[in-house]
């Protein structure tokens, strides 16, 4: 397999503008429904995409892979890896743990999980990002779900200081339709979805996507169903000796993105962030000194 695809939407994409008409059939049909699509036989991959059994083998190959078993092996260990719950992940890594301190063993994950969102990340897809959600024109909207929509929040509370027209969508989906239909094109649709992936994301994304609107997602390197409507996505590894996924490396690129806004339009946001001081004053929020 290619050394810089992690998994086979990572290989898809990087080889894509290498492919044959056919081939690209083939892809977006596994895109389409991914993993799923690829867990079949050869024969009813190529019958659901259109295209011979014989551009199935040839893809796979071009991909990186020795041979088709290679290739759904690898569909098989995401799907398990992504569908994971927390008494899995525990007993996987309860399994494994070397003879240290909860307090190291879990330092080094995290500074693993850097070290590799980092060396995966494109940084002029980061700059395209920053000049996105430095467009005041555009109305800016921030979704998580039942975990990370805490860093949805923590996102659209410092968004909101540095710019108008921003909005928290509830993780409540019976409030999403109207939401939906306040977005305009161009709009901007912040998204956080990590593996269990809920349902109800990929959803509210081609209904944002249908409207015009600009989607950015925070996923994890096996990608969420809503990668497929998305314009950036950020892939970022969140393995941690625990039950539960670590969101420390999503939130230092949310808030080197908060940082680099903010930078962009200074002299706006200092403004602001007077005028909000000034607010907290009258209304007595913060604690003097004495």
């Amino acid at each position: 397999m290619n050394a810089t695809a992690k998994t086979v939407f990572d290989a898809i994409h990087a080889r894509f503008g290498e492919l044959t008409r056919a081939e690209r059939l083939l892809a977006e049909s596994l895109l389409d429904n991914y993993p799923v699509s690829g867990l079949g036989s050869i024969t009813t991959i190529a019958e659901n995409a259109g295209v011979s059994t014989p551009t199935v083998a040839r893809m796979v190959q071009k991909l990186g892979y020795k041979g088709y078993a290679e290739f759904q092996a690898n569909l098989h260990q995401e799907l398990e890896a992504s569908l994971s719950n927390p008494i899995a992940k525990h007993d996987r890594w309860a399994s494994n743990a070397p003879g240290m301190h909860i307090l190291n063993r879990f330092a080094d994950a995290v500074m693993n999980n850097m070290r590799q969102t980092l060396s995966g990340l494109d940084s002029a897809m980061f700059d395209s990002v920053v000049d996105l959600l430095s467009d005041r024109k555009r109305n800016l909207y921030f979704v998580g779900g039942r975990i990370t929509g805490a860093l949805a929040e923590y996102f659209f509370t410092h968004m909101q200081v540095i710019r108008p027209k921003t909005a928290l969508i509830s993780s409540n989906t019976s409030s999403w339709p109207q939401h939906v239909l306040n977005m305009s094109e161009g709009d901007i649709l912040v998204m956080f979805d990590i593996r269990r992936y809920e349902a109800d994301m990929a959803r509210l994304a081609e209904a944002a996507r249908n409207n015009g609107v600009e989607i950015i997602l925070f996923t994890d390197p096996w990608t969420s169903p809503a990668a497929r409507h998305a314009r950036h996505v950020f892939k970022i590894d969140i393995e941690a000796p625990s039950a539960w996924d670590s969101s420390v490396v999503t939130l230092f690129v949310v808030e080197a993105l908060i940082e680099a806004v903010q930078s962009a339009a200074w002299s706006e946001t200092r403004e602001r962030i007077n005028t909000l001081e000034g607010l907290f004053e009258q209304a007595r929020l913060f604690r003097k000194p004495k």
